[in-house]
């Protein structure tokens, strides 16, 4: 699943593309919006939210706000009007057409068309956005801890407590930390220091091709334990573990050194 940084870099490429632009035609592929139509109506602006998208248009009177979010699969490219699309047209999920460009949302896993009033009921959940104007690291570490017994790895993928972290972050910063990713979060030394990393880390990858935490942007020399099972560790040289974690029906992988990470007695 897409972190909040490539989220961000999907808005910052929508605003720019649409932003003041008035849509020519609008087709969205999903049955509960299937014969909405917002041509003619004006993109005022797209921001992310951790990993959602808030595309507002408006329209007239009314004020929309399309909802996205890419889940496992989707994306979104922007195109010239007749340039031959990137994926199958099947995958399409959204079209927003301007007087020249067109902004396409493939294998899109949410899109919502609600009132901009109401934009709340679908981001409103969230925690702190890494990336946001309303980060509060403080905040973030409060609610990191109001579930003091949970693994660490599980809180910090949980977008309720901050917004934006995907397994390959929570992954990375755990080893960062030298902190087996199921340690309890209560015992985890300095968890402000941890949740300003996570903050520090996204910001500097939101403006890169490549997202890196080891400093290195050469190809396989990024990562320090994420998608490395059983290769050498960078630090010390014992084999990545990689296991299945997490509750049932929503469990990951989780990669960590045993060494540089050893698990609490």
């Amino acid at each position: 699943m897409p972190e909040g940084d490539t989220v961000f870099r999907a808005a910052r490429l929508l605003d720019r593309a649409l932003t003041g632009h008035v849509l020519t035609r609008t087709d969205f592929r999903v049955p509960q919006h299937a014969t909405a139509d917002l041509s003619g109506g004006t993109v005022v602006g797209t921001v992310s939210r951790g990993k959602h998208l808030l595309t507002r248009v408006d329209a007239g009177e009314e004020r929309w706000t399309l909802h996205t979010h890419l889940k496992m699969e989707g994306a979104w490219r922007v195109l010239g009007r007749d340039q031959r699309w990137p994926r199958p047209a099947h995958q399409a999920r959204v079209v927003l057409t301007t007087a020249d460009k067109a902004a396409v949302g493939f294998s899109l896993g949410i899109v919502e068309l609600v009132d901009r009033a109401d934009e709340q009921s679908v981001v409103g959940h969230l925690g702190p956005d890494l990336l946001g104007p309303d980060w509060d690291a403080d905040e973030a570490v409060r609610r990191l801890s109001a579930e003091p017994g949970r693994p660490l790895r599980e809180a910090l993928l949980d977008q309720r407590n901050l917004a934006g972290l995907g397994n390959m972050y929570a992954a990375e910063l755990c080893f960062i930390a030298g902190i087996h990713p199921e340690t309890p979060v209560e015992r985890v030394p300095d968890l402000r220091r941890l949740v300003v990393r996570a903050q520090q880390v996204l910001a500097l990858n939101k403006a890169r091709a490549f997202q890196s935490t080891t400093g290195n942007l050469r190809e396989r020399e990024r990562l320090w334990v994420y998608r490395r099972d059983r290769s050498p560790c960078r630090r010390c040289g014992t084999p990545v573990v990689v296991e299945m974690q997490g509750p049932a029906g929503r469990d990951r992988a989780s990669y960590w050194c045993p060494s540089c990470q050893p698990a609490t007695p």
